[in-house]
């Protein structure tokens, strides 16, 4: 089942950075490994569904033309709105996931620290929609928390699992710690080292 919105409704009542992503160091090391791990220097287009307080937001608008990142809670929105508000090419919509998937495509698409809050069958709607929408040699990435949370049914390796499980798509790289997971996923499984001709 999923988490009901009303759960993230009474977390932002309390703080509009509930996870405190802003000051801890776990959050800020994992926001720095996952941009190391993104394999092209640049992107035309890339999404963050749930984007909550846009602290990744911020970082990945560094390696984006353009960046769509969206919440399902108003107040993650204001907030990520002002986090946000002086990056022109970076636009905060309020979504609901998995009805409100955006339309377009996308090179780089970012699933980080929510598919365990979607029930199976939502999360399945949600990564085929991601999988539709990533563009030939685009970048999926995963990052989620692999210990148990209250009220969710799914893990985050259980996340993975159904990530891996995608059609058409090769893993890139993979790193697991005892706390959380980050893995890549591309319809082109070319290394950095021979894209860049040093094989």
């Amino acid at each position: 089942m999923t988490v009901s919105m009303s759960y993230f409704d009474s977390l932002y009542a309390n703080s509009t950075d509930p996870w405190d992503y802003r000051h801890r160091w776990y959050e800020a090391r994992k926001r720095d490994l996952t941009l190391a791990s993104l394999p092209h220097r640049r992107y035309a287009r890339g999404y963050e569904p749930g984007c909550s307080t846009g602290e990744l937001s911020r970082r990945l608008a560094e390696r984006c033309d353009q960046l769509l990142v969206s919440d399902g809670n108003a107040t993650a929105v204001a907030t990520a709105s002002a986090r946000l508000a002086d990056q022109s090419h970076v636009e905060v919509r309020h979504l609901l996931l998995p009805e409100e998937w955006p339309s377009g495509t996308f090179d780089l698409i970012v699933i980080s620290e929510i598919g365990y809050y979607l029930g199976a069958v939502d999360l399945d709607a949600l990564l085929e929609s991601a999988r539709r929408a990533l563009l030939p040699g685009g970048v999926l990435l995963g990052c989620h928390w692999r210990h148990p949370i209250d009220g969710c049914v799914l893990t985050g390796d259980e996340v993975h699992e159904r990530l891996a499980a995608l059609p058409g798509l090769h893993r890139l790289s993979h790193l697991e710690e005892t706390d959380f997971a980050l893995t890549l996923w591309s319809s082109d499984p070319t290394s950095v080292a021979r894209r860049e001709q040093l094989l």
